[in-house]
């Protein structure tokens, strides 16, 4: 039997792995959505896939410059930058991209990681300081998660008085969208991560086990939170607009007399 203080203690990744893997699923069925119904709307591929990129315009520049920025902070030389989108050979559309050369594996990692980094701040502090989601972050937080959620209806209420709210709400939806990192900016993550693994594993056969236990665990695990509780801002905003955009889709469908897939 699991000692309840053991799943304490290593919660931040269980509410992580369930709210990442929740976010992806729902994020990647929304994208499917929306460049079903601007095809069905336009019926022109090219034509759906460039008002699809442009609908994620500031989330792409945020993305691009982050990896821009990072590699200048960083001494890692630059080249072309392009905001222009590319279907990718494996029907993949790279929305856009920025050249940089080889900085190492920390540095070509710190790039990479770049975007992730800086649209997760921004989707944090317009969730907190401009629509007042902060209560996502405490129900991950402090608990008891059940007990924030009580009062939804009220604040969802008080959400929409606010000024500006659909331009918060949209850009938290194309940050979120586009923050992640693609393939190639993840390809310098493995050594760091293989390395790290054996650092911890080294640490706990010299007897460090229970420092890391008391000490960095906690701290690891805070941390794991807080980046759920993004995640979770993120997944409120792609759930409540997945429902309205499958219900256009399907509304086109039956007027055009076409099945619904």
């Amino acid at each position: 039997m699991v000692e309840p203080g053991l799943i304490k203690q290593y919660e931040g990744w269980m509410w992580l792995l369930l709210v990442l893997g929740a976010l992806l699923l729902v994020q990647r069925g929304l994208h499917r959505e929306i460049q079903l119904v601007l095809f069905l709307i336009f019926r022109r591929e090219k034509g759906s896939l460039i008002l699809f990129s442009l609908l994620f315009l500031p989330g792409v520049f945020l993305h691009e410059a982050s990896h821009f920025l990072a590699a200048k902070c960083l001494r890692v030389r630059t080249g072309r930058f392009s905001l222009i989108p590319q279907p990718m050979a494996d029907g993949r559309l790279r929305m856009g991209f920025v050249e940089t050369a080889p900085g190492g594996v920390v540095r070509d990692s710190l790039v990479g990681l770049a975007p992730l980094l800086v649209g997760g701040g921004v989707v944090a502090w317009i969730g907190s300081s401009k629509m007042h989601l902060q209560w996502i972050a405490d129900s991950l937080l402090t608990g008891p998660f059940a007990a924030s959620w009580q009062g939804l209806p009220a604040r969802a209420g008080s959400m929409l008085g606010q000024a500006d709210f659909w331009l918060w709400f949209y850009l938290i939806f194309v940050v979120s969208s586009t923050m992640f990192p693609s393939p190639s900016d993840r390809r310098a993550w493995a050594p760091l991560i293989i390395a790290a693994g054996l650092l911890l594993g080294m640490a706990i056969l010299l007897g460090a086990g229970s420092w890391i236990s008391s000490t960095l665990v906690p701290s690891v695990n805070l941390g794991l939170r807080l980046a759920a509780s993004v995640f979770a801002t993120s997944l409120a905003v792609h759930t409540v607009l997945l429902v309205p955009i499958w219900g256009i889709r399907a509304l086109i469908c039956r007027a055009k007399g076409y099945r619904l897939a």
